[in-house]
């Protein structure tokens, strides 16, 4: 399968360049230079993975981040001509996957994107159902339901709405219930190896995910803090 790369980028020479440099690579390339045209397209063509620039006309990178993230696993590399720490935290929390500062060579930038994607074709082998263990589609655990076929959960018989990213992380764990994943564990196989977030963006995902599933976020039960190792999932 033909992998279908979005990039959006105002700098018309730039744009070009990435684009012909991942078309050499076999990708297919949809391009634009705006905000608005990206959440449009990547509606439209659901992309495997997203190149985002910060600086742009109309809506900026990070809004735009904000509204996929809320639609699409697909990867985001954000792009942007600023080095600031606190961009890259912005940017990381927005829900990107990844942050490259300009200049950066094309090298680097393949490296990457080719990382994140064999990452999320990884994480949908680990996420899938057996084809011959049809119990894998649907994990009953006590008062939560986890559905992989539907992509649906339920918590005391109620449909709860996950961000990609929240999902992904609470299936990872359900699927291994009663072990105890360290961060850098959970970072590597669930945002990827090279993730430069930090494990903080995973005590930040579990603190959501507690705000939906526990009775009491602040005393959990189901998703147990290790201490200085990181989490278990108790079923």
């Amino acid at each position: 399968m033909v992998e279908r790369i979005l990039v959006v980028e105002d700098e018309l020479v730039l744009r070009e360049t990435l684009t012909y440099n991942l078309e050499k690579q076999g990708y297919m390339v949809s391009a634009v230079a705006n905000g608005n045209d990206a959440v449009t397209l990547a509606e439209q063509e659901n992309p495997d993975l997203i190149l985002l620039d910060v600086m742009l006309p109309g809506i900026d990178g990070f809004e735009v981040c904000r509204i996929l993230r809320q639609e699409t696993n697909a990867p985001i590399i954000i792009l942007t001509a600023r080095d600031d720490e606190v961009d890259k935290v912005v940017g990381l929390e927005l829900g990107a996957d990844d942050y490259l500062t300009k200049p950066f060579s094309m090298r680097e930038l393949l490296a990457r994107v080719k990382a994140q994607l064999r990452r999320m074709r990884l994480l949908r082998e680990e996420l899938a159902p057996d084809e011959d263990d049809t119990t894998r589609d649907r994990l009953s655990l006590g008062d939560l339901v986890l559905d992989t076929k539907r992509r649906e959960i339920l918590w005391k018989g109620e449909l709860v709405s996950f961000k990609p990213k929240e999902y992904e992380l609470l299936v990872y764990l359900a699927r291994h219930t009663g072990r105890v994943l360290s961060r850098d564990q959970l970072l590597e196989d669930v945002w990827g190896w090279d993730y430069v977030g930090g494990s903080r963006t995973v005590d930040v995902h579990v603190r959501w995910l507690r705000e939906k599933i526990e009775e009491d976020p602040a005393n959990p039960t189901r998703i147990v803090t290790v201490r200085g190792v990181g989490y278990r999932f108790e079923a």
